[in-house]
């Protein structure tokens, strides 16, 4: 006789096996840079951008959604893709702003992470944490195969859930919270939409198109057998995606609320980093909202990094014709394989030469804003191109939606360009 399924466990499980790239796309999204800019919104504005989190889910999901049927239609990357289709000057411009974006993101992400595992245990400086969370990063990346990391990254998901722990450790006004999450706010002076380009600018990541593509592609790749597109498969990464950008939106939410709650509140209205974040909440939420948050940044940054040094090896490697992809040993993909451990090594290093998580941040969120456009203009084209997509090309709501992001990913760099420049 068959034993029942271990209940609570079982369909956890169950769970996380029937998401996808969808579900570890969303989450990487809130990294520890991410969790940076959030709760730097919380902490000035309170919960005036709490409507935000409601904005950019649809967008965002619209924009990813995309991305995926690329990549499982033409079971290719996206760098491969506008390779193949468009000018060679396209995709280089395309490299020029992103891949030095991705690395200062890279080196924001391991500075949090170091000083937040230092906040946790003092007695160890941040310089060996920093050097060891990238080091133990190197190895698992090199050494897991692709079923293994993609396991990996899917758990690591579950870190992210703390946050939605962490407003409940304090009193709450709901009449607020629920006013602030339906209506919005907006405060015409240049910090208020400033945070508000940020936001965008951390959802709508460009790094998270080529890594959403090439992930549904090579998905299909390790099916066990033949997958057939066809409009059910695709009503069903669909499901993934909006799963996981909710998740993501989720997180991104309850970060600003309870910066929003309790930092605000308390007149902590200045977060740079990540680590300000989780010290400011000890002594005004208690010790386990602090643990609890600053727990979720580490699990973040294992979960966010292996993303960023991923893309860039893949975008790389489709560019230049190079073999590729996590499921293969070093030896059978080296120069793959060595541009992930170059982008670690640059990403650690940026901590040592001068520039400061908070300024890298500033110059990778200007470069996304250059890109983010132009990305989502390709995606646009790329999705509506009947050579390329053959039936599966875009519905009426998903080119509603993504003209919205790309009118309003063009507005929001404009204005981060004026805001820095002039």
């Amino acid at each position: 006789m068959q034993k029942p399924p271990n209940g609570k466990k079982n369909r956890i499980k169950t769970f996380l096996s029937a998401l996808g790239p969808g579900l570890i796309t969303g989450a990487s999204d809130d990294d520890p840079s991410g969790i940076a800019t959030y709760s730097q919104a919380g902490a000035q504005f309170g919960l005036a951008t709490l409507w935000s989190a409601l904005l950019t889910f649809p967008l965002m999901a619209a924009i990813q959604e995309m991305c995926a049927r690329i990549g499982m239609v033409t079971c290719q990357g996206l760098t491969t893709t506008i390779r193949d289709n468009y000018p060679k000057p396209v995709l280089y411009l395309v490299l020029f702003f992103t891949l030095p974006a991705v690395v200062l993101n890279i080196g924001a992400d391991i500075a949090g992470v170091g000083a937040v595992a230092n906040l946790i245990f003092p007695a160890v400086p941040p310089v060996y944490f920093t050097a060891g969370f990238t080091i133990i990063l190197m190895a698992l990346i090199i050494y897991l195969p692709y079923q293994k990391i993609a396991s990996v990254l899917k758990y690591l998901c579950l870190f992210l859930l703390l946050y939605l722990v962490v407003p409940f450790l304090s009193k709450q006004n709901w009449g607020s919270i629920l006013h602030h999450t339906f209506i919005p706010t907006i405060h015409f002076n240049k910090e208020f939409i400033g945070i508000l380009v940020a936001i965008l600018g951390t959802t709508i990541s460009p790094y998270l198109f080529f890594w959403q593509a090439t992930m549904e592609a090579e998905d299909i790749q390790h099916k066990k057998r033949k997958l057939v597109v066809n409009k059910r498969v695709i009503q069903k990464m669909g499901w993934d995606i909006d799963v996981g950008m909710l998740f993501s939106n989720l997180v991104m939410y309850f970060i600003i609320l309870t910066a929003g709650t309790v930092l605000f509140n308390a007149g902590v209205h200045k977060i740079d980093t990540v680590e300000q974040a989780a010290k400011a909440l000890e002594p005004l939420a208690g010790k386990l909202a602090y643990f609890l948050f600053a727990a979720g940044v580490i699990g973040t940054g294992f979960l966010a990094i292996p993303v960023l040094t991923g893309s860039i090896s893949y975008m790389l490697s489709e560019t230049f014709g190079w073999d590729s992809g996590l499921d293969k040993k070093y030896y059978q993909a080296k120069p793959f394989y060595i541009v992930i451990i170059v982008s670690l090594i640059i990403g650690l290093g940026i901590n040592y030469i001068g520039i400061s998580p908070i300024q890298a941040l500033i110059y990778t969120a200007i470069l996304y804003g250059v890109t983010s456009p132009v990305l989502i203009a390709l995606v646009l084209h790329i999705s509506n191109n009947k050579k390329v997509m053959g039936e599966f090309t875009n519905g009426r709501l998903s080119n509603i939606l993504g003209i919205i992001t790309l009118v309003m990913m063009t507005a929001a760099a404009l204005v981060l360009l004026y805001f820095q420049f002039f």
